[in-house]
């Protein structure tokens, strides 16, 4: 009984050793004698105990790394402080392991210099603008490096671009300058506009007089008392100011144009009184 109660403890711990479990979202690498046999997926495997050794056990979903704000220096050497957040994974296991020896410490360091090297390529203004061209340009290089790596980067996004003091106020003032120069256009475009219709609106009235005055000549009489009006009602708004004024007159036709005015109104009034008797 003996022999068959060793045989069997010996069955359940070779078992036991050989069954390793991995969990959903991790692949595994097993060596075997030292040397890369094959990998495990999700769920339960059987290994040889004692002949096949797991090296790594890796996530294979989305991970990111903080790449802490450091100093670049722009095309037009300006310093800036930037910010930017990598998110990366694992798509060879095997590459992963056994291409590259810090993985995580050579994504952060080729990050770091791709950023600079792009930055470098860009002014402070190209900076702010073409933000997603660059994160574009900076994901196809980082890329080609880390496809040897078994890594694919799936994006970085820069979270701050940070300039100097100096240079901060200096681009302040400069969109302070140019909203102000865009309203001044707006303004003088409007006034062009306005100006445009009021001429437009000149000629349709001149248009309409001329037609009034060549189907109907009696019309000249009523344009002559309106002209007139218009010289008799800018005298009085004249005399009601306290400034001094000079006005000229064109002394051939003052006294024609005055006397008409006077007789007109002079008509109008006694048409009132008139009325106003009859009707008492």
């Amino acid at each position: 009984m003996e022999p068959i109660i060793a045989i069997v403890l010996a069955l359940i711990g070779y078992a036991l050793g050989s069954a390793k479990l991995i969990n959903q979202g991790n692949v595994a690498l097993v060596e075997r004698l030292g040397r890369y046999h094959r990998k495990l997926s999700p769920g339960l495997n059987f290994i040889v105990p004692l002949v096949d050794q797991i090296v790594m056990e890796d996530t294979t979903r989305e991970q990111f790394i903080d790449i802490k704000p450091q100093n670049v220096i722009t095309k037009d050497n300006i310093y800036l402080e930037v910010d930017a957040i990598l998110y990366w994974r694992i798509k060879d296991i095997e590459k992963s392991f056994y291409a590259i020896d810090d993985l995580q410490g050579a994504l952060v360091q080729l990050a770091h210099t791709t950023l600079r090297e792009i930055i470098a390529q860009n002014t402070v203004e190209e900076t702010n603008v073409s933000r997603s061209e660059m994160d574009r340009a900076i994901l196809d290089q980082l890329n080609d490096t880390t496809s040897g790596w078994g890594v694919e980067i799936i994006r970085l996004d820069i979270q701050s671009i940070t300039p100097p003091e100096s240079v901060r106020k200096s681009m302040e003032e400069e969109r302070a300058a140019e909203i102000k120069k865009r309203a001044l256009v707006s303004e003088a475009e409007g006034e062009r506009q306005a100006a445009i219709k009021k001429a437009e609106g000149t000629m349709t009235s001149m248009q309409i007089i001329a037609e009034a005055l060549r189907t109907n000549p009696e019309s000249k009489e009523i344009l002559r008392y309106l002209v007139a009006q218009d010289y008799i009602n800018a005298s009085y708004r004249l005399g009601e100011s306290q400034n001094a004024k000079v006005v000229f007159v064109d002394p051939g036709k003052s006294g024609e144009l005055m006397k008409e005015v006077i007789a007109e109104t002079t008509n109008t009034e006694g048409n009132g009184k008139n009325s106003g008797n009859g009707a008492t």
